[in-house]
């Protein structure tokens, strides 16, 4: 393969000409002596504010530290190593804490601990592993020692992980400001959809109202799945999974799997047209979404077609509110599930006019899409982070010049 100029080929693969390759056990001091291996009984008679670390996170909190500054550590045993393309192998820890025995410590002097800590967070090291049974691996204290990794200078070591932090604490605000958001949500919910906080402009009565007064229930089934020309059809047919994927979004406008005419016939399975509310019935009560298009369901659902004086939105962000009050009703020795019956007669309370309804919609929607607009953002930070990691680990994008190194 040819290498550009600048760029030389090693056992990392391709990296700029100033960079070296060599050993973690020559190029960072791997410290498992300072490790505490405590069992759980003996942390818990020993509770403290001191962090108890394992290899992904922490285990516990105790009264003592041996451990003080800053270190990074990959994990020694586990069954994590398999996720490495999601999972970090890595954790970058400062302050005064302790690790058991299933990580070790690592620390830099002629190199930055951190570099160590973003080059093996998200790398394939299973070439490295001992395997310990079914999916579990070990990262013996020799075969990390022996690992290659790619060595900028400490300068530029330094430059690129300042640029990692920066974008990690990009997401970090990001994420405070979605739990902030969703919080305030939460409590505009409550105050509205309660009438405890009215909109401007809207004075009336509220009113108690039976489910079945505000929209049409309607079942859902399953074709049988040894009849072929019942499946792969035109019609969207709807799972609990296709609402676990939406992630709390309001829309569903797509499913897993399609059925066809006739097996919409020969089943219980009901066609919901598009602007309706498709609700689980069983297990995970109450989740529930607007269809933008028509769908039918399978038998653990419980799907609503307002009425034309019930707006399908504000209906939508009611529901959500009432998920303890389906669970309370529900039955079954196997799994819980509410009845037809039981969600016909399930009463809520709404206000009388349409239009503050939709007024309220309108509020909760627009909430809805500023935390959308936010996640998007989170999403494309987190997107640049994998891909400034995959270059800038390698230098094949360069934050330094060979200049700037030889200044």
């Amino acid at each position: 393969m040819e290498v550009r100029p600048g760029y030389k080929q090693t056992e990392v693969g391709v990296i700029p000409d100033e960079w070296d390759v060599d050993t973690v056990g020559n190029s960072f001091d791997v410290c498992n002596q300072l490790r505490l291996p405590l069992s759980q009984a003996v942390r818990e008679r020993m509770a403290g504010p001191y962090p108890y670390y394992g290899p992904t996170s922490v285990q516990g909190w105790i009264n003592e530290y041996r451990v003080e500054g800053e270190y990074a550590l990959i994990g020694e045993d586990g069954d994590h190593f398999l996720k490495w393309r999601s999972q970090s192998m890595t954790l970058l820890v400062r302050g005064k804490f302790n690790v058991n025995n299933h990580a070790h410590l690592l620390r830099g002097t002629k190199n930055l601990t951190e570099w160590f800590y973003w080059y093996f967070a998200n790398r394939d090291i299973t070439p490295y592993l001992t395997r310990q049974g079914a999916g579990r691996y070990k990262l013996t204290k020799a075969a990390l020692l022996q690992i290659p990794c790619a060595l900028p200078s400490p300068f530029e070591q330094r430059v690129i992980a300042d640029a990692f932090s920066d974008v990690d604490a990009l997401l970090g605000a990001l994420d405070l400001l979605i739990a902030k958001k969703r919080d305030l949500k939460q409590a505009a919910m409550q105050q509205l959809l309660t009438g405890q906080t009215r909109l401007p402009g809207f004075h009336g009565e509220w009113e108690v109202k039976r489910l079945d007064e505000l929209a049409n229930i309607r079942s859902g089934g399953t074709p049988s799945t040894s009849v072929s020309q019942f499946w792969d059809g035109n019609i969207p047919w709807c799972t609990p999974t296709d609402i676990t994927a939406l992630n709390g979004h309001k829309y569903l406008s797509e499913t897993g799997r399609m059925i066809t005419q006739r097996g919409l016939k020969f089943s219980s399975a009901e066609m919901i047209p598009s602007h309706s509310i498709v609700m689980t019935s069983r297990a995970t009560i109450g989740e529930c979404a607007i269809n933008t298009v028509p769908v039918s369901t399978n038998q653990g659902f419980k799907n609503l077609v307002p009425f034309e004086a019930v707006d399908v939105e504000f209906l939508y962000y009611l529901l959500l509110t009432q998920k303890q009050g389906f669970i309370s009703l529900c039955g079954g020795s196997t799994f819980l599930e509410i009845s037809k019956t039981q969600l016909a007669a399930y009463q809520v309370r709404l206000p009388v006019v349409k239009a503050e309804q939709t007024a309220i919609a309108e509020v909760l929607t627009d909430m809805d899409a500023e935390l959308a607009a936010l996640e998007r953002w989170r999403e494309k930070t987190s997107a640049l982070k994998q891909s400034m990691m995959q270059r800038l680990l390698t230098g094949k994008t360069r934050l330094v010049s060979p200049k700037q190194l030889n200044a």
